[in-house]
């Protein structure tokens, strides 16, 4: 499958030159980076069903963003990533693009994301009585379909976020409870746009339902619990504001997004965009085949990964390399670790080494140190000195 993309593409590439072979998802994504196509185009696409998506992988340049994204998609125990740059860097462009491109998930059938994992756990009373009804009678609570891409708009309240009572059934004088954005993110990708100038409220009720994986909503008499296991994904631009350590906490990846500096590349930029702009089925369609091979690559990762090994060893080496850079937030080992376990499946491998390691640090690790906490720590090693001293001297505050 790999090799005939590969003779493809090594045609398609300018110069007669012939590229590397494609053995991984990496490979892939560097490659068709540098594909050139056709800008001409005469058809009329005034009209869609549905708005046209970008491809992801007609993004030029920005590899360790799209990287760092598919990594995501192949085990969201990474924990979400975050994409700090200026404007009009192609963040918010790749998130889109990965719609297209998204493995298919089991997720629940319920309006209010019951699942058999929720029996397994808390009995029938952890699912609606609806769920309860079609457990005892043998009916799957789930279906197969592909993972979405949930969009929070810009001007959302918190009810739109966590769920509200549902209107049109007040008019009918009956009380239901409305999903909001996180129950419909449920095993699902969030984006989050400008995600610095969320309000505090919103972004309160994204961590904590992010950080339990379900909430609940209590309005009169009438409450709901839903569930919330989706993978988190940011933008924002620094200019526009700081994001909070409780937040900035939350994203296991941190990519920082500059502009493309070859000039070459930057031309390719504009004849993508501008093809994409008069007939985007056009560029799409020229990417067709890259795409089709990068969805069965990522499926085959998300099986090597059910089987991948992490030794012992590898992971220390891992964990000593956060230490020595003096952070201590456990989070980051998961993360780091996780994330090896990812590429590692990416590049068709069972066994994680400490290049893997070494290959993915710079995303997870970036933006983890804090000055704030290092002169509080140094602050309290003084304190913490100065009463052992006493104690060792066994002097009396009486005495002083």
């Amino acid at each position: 499958m790999m090799s005939n993309l590969s003779e493809n593409t090594m045609n398609q590439n300018s110069g007669g030159e012939k590229n590397p072979p494609i053995n991984s998802l990496k490979d892939l994504i560097e490659q068709v980076s540098g594909k050139n196509i056709s800008v001409t185009s005469n058809s009329d696409e005034s009209s869609f069903a549905t708005p046209p998506v970008f491809p992801f992988l007609a993004i030029i340049g920005q590899n360790e963003l799209k990287l760092a994204l598919t990594l995501s998609t192949i085990n969201p125990n990474i924990g979400g990533v975050l994409l700090i740059g200026p404007r009009g860097t192609g963040k918010t462009t790749a998130i889109r693009g990965l719609a297209n491109i998204l493995p298919k998930n089991e997720v629940s059938a319920c309006y209010y994301g019951c699942l058999e994992s929720d029996i397994e756990m808390y009995g029938l009373e952890g699912v609606c009585p609806d769920c309860a009804k079609k457990f005892g009678e043998g009916i799957p609570l789930t279906k197969v379909q592909q993972v979405q891409l949930i969009e929070l708009p810009l001007n959302s309240t918190l009810d739109n976020v966590i769920g509200g009572l549902d209107e049109r059934h007040l008019l009918h004088n009956k009380m239901r409870l409305k999903r909001g954005v996180l129950a419909s993110a449920d095993k699902n990708i969030l984006y989050i746009d400008e995600v610095n100038l969320l309000s505090t409220e919103i972004i309160n009720a994204i961590l904590d339902a992010a950080a339990v994986g379900h909430y609940t909503v209590r309005r009169g008499a009438v409450s709901a619990r839903y569930n919330a296991r989706f993978t988190l994904i940011g933008s924002m631009n620094p200019e526009e504001g700081n994001l909070r350590p409780q937040i900035l906490d939350r994203f296991g990846l941190r990519l920082i997004v500059k502009g493309l500096s070859d000039p070459e590349q930057r031309y390719k930029a504009y004849a993508h965009s501008s093809l994409f702009r008069q007939s985007p089925h056009k560029l799409i369609q020229q990417f067709e085949e890259e795409t089709r091979v990068f969805i069965e690559e990522i499926h085959e990762a998300k099986q090597i990964f059910q089987k991948i090994v992490l030794p012992e060893d590898v992971a220390l080496y891992g964990i000593r390399f956060i230490q020595a850079l003096g952070i201590d937030s456990l989070r980051t080992d998961q993360t780091l670790l996780e994330t090896a376990k990812a590429y590692a499946a990416a590049d068709k491998r069972q066994e994680v080494t400490k290049n893997d390691i070494m290959t993915i640090a710079p995303m997870v690790l970036r933006l983890r140190k804090s000055e704030f906490m290092e002169n509080y720590f140094e602050e309290q090693n003084k304190t913490e000195k100065m009463i052992d001293e006493l104690i060792q001297r066994q002097i009396w505050i009486s005495d002083l």
